[in-house]
């Protein structure tokens, strides 16, 4: 049965469709007519071999799903919304490993050693060497007069901020970039990155990671992969369990704060009057406006554990449920004018660091300072920063990702 508030075949997981745009209309529509509505989809597209999942829109719901791990598992059938169709479920079965795609207990075990590496103290830390890069960053994108956004200024920050904080050598930091980039886009053709290539930049990662996990549990150092891996009598990462880490990170915090920092760019060049207020102003609520409009994430899943209601639906176990996020952030009953850019909203209930619960994102002070970071830089540096292009999307199910945005830096 189709959803009657969409035409004939609509998914809003759609590849080809995000390459061009977020839903948004349609998902405006969901929220006011069915904000629970079931999305069928051809069997076994999605690489469950199922016929659809239930499309979850409302701000209040996405928060209630995110909240009840014990009804919506991310562990069932993981959090990623969408594989190829052709994946092998052995392949989506090992992803599991992976801290998003834990339920508790698990998930508060492994949690609970990975927040060593990201409390205030930590992050603070990071912030001199962090600025001193964004300056850099910048710096070189005004030598160059013009250039893509994306590879010149956003990408690499916070690959750095990730290198940084688990002690990634510099002459390293190049092949994390290269294997998070292939791990994300194997669903765009332009990319040339296949699935299998996806899933060998996803085990080169690991195995590296594994690798620098055993060299500090035989010779602990000052630094968070120790702390990780080396704690006595606290509980430790195995090298295995530290290697799916640094891979969450890869995605979590890497494609993720660049598609914000990017599409934040681009609000401001299409916002002139938001900018020239950044530039005088640097309000300290910038940071959760960029990523409220951005959305980097715009869809994951969850799957009932049994039967459940929701939204006066009745969702069966086994069911999928695509909570969506792009959606929840551009709810009126929550925003007022969630059309508008407006880097002085306050409050400002996103839910682009997740819905709450277990899995809220555990980077969020970090990738807040570093789109704060990044943006200062640009203002200083690059204040007559304009537009040379339109933005040009990835194709992807379930990030939101800008892949080149031409610009003139003065």
């Amino acid at each position: 049965m189709s959803c009657p508030a969409l035409p004939e075949g609509f998914d809003l997981t759609d590849p080809d469709l995000h390459q061009h745009r977020v839903p948004l209309p349609e998902l405006a529509r969901l929220r006011q007519t069915a904000p629970v509505c079931w999305i069928p989809q051809p069997h076994g597209i999605a690489g469950f071999g199922d016929d659809g999942y239930w499309a979850v829109t409302r701000h209040a719901d996405v928060k209630e799903v995110s909240t009840r791990p014990e009804i919506f598992s991310s562990h069932a059938n993981t959090a990623i919304i969408r594989f190829n169709e052709h994946i092998p479920r052995d392949q989506i079965d090992v992803q599991k490993l992976i801290m998003l795609n834990m339920d508790p207990p698990e998930h508060t075990r492994v949690r609970q050693i990975v927040q060593r590496g990201f409390t205030p103290r930590a992050i603070r830390a990071l912030e001199g060497a962090l600025r001193d890069r964004a300056a850099r960053i910048v710096a070189g994108a005004r030598e160059s007069g013009s250039g893509d956004f994306v590879t010149d200024v956003a990408c690499e920050l916070p690959l750095q901020a990730i290198a940084e904080l688990i002690g990634i050598p510099q002459q390293d930091r190049s092949k994390i970039f290269d294997w998070s980039n292939k791990m994300v886009a194997y669903d765009d053709p332009e990319l040339a990155i296949t699935e299998e290539i996806g899933a060998e930049s996803a085990m080169e990662l690991i195995s590296y990671s594994m690798n620098l996990a055993a060299d500090r549990k035989a010779c602990p150092a000052e630094d968070i992969v120790s702390r990780l891996v080396a704690a006595e009598d606290q509980g430790n990462l195995g090298p295995d369990e530290f290697g799916f880490f640094v891979l969450l990170l890869a995605v979590a915090g890497n494609e993720t704060t660049r598609n914000a920092i990017t599409h934040g760019m681009h609000a401001f060049l299409t916002h002139p009057g938001q900018w020239e207020l950044f530039k005088a102003e640097r309000p300290a609520t910038a940071a959760d406006e960029i990523v409220r409009w951005a959305t980097p994430v715009m869809s994951f899943q969850r799957t009932a554990t049994r039967d459940t209601e929701l939204g006066g639906q009745h969702i069966e176990a086994g069911r999928r449920v695509g909570v969506f996020y792009s959606s929840a952030n551009n709810d009126p009953e929550v925003f007022d004018h969630p059309e508008v850019f407006d880097i002085t909203r306050d409050p400002n209930p996103h839910l682009g660091f997740g819905g709450g619960g277990p899995h809220f994102c555990l980077g969020k002070s970090l990738a807040e300072l570093e789109i704060r970071l990044i943006f200062e830089a640009i203002a200083d540096t690059l204040p007559d920063i304009r537009l040379a292009g339109e933005p040009r999307r990835l194709r992807s199910a379930w990030l939101n990702g800008i892949k080149e945005l031409r610009v003139t830096y003065t």
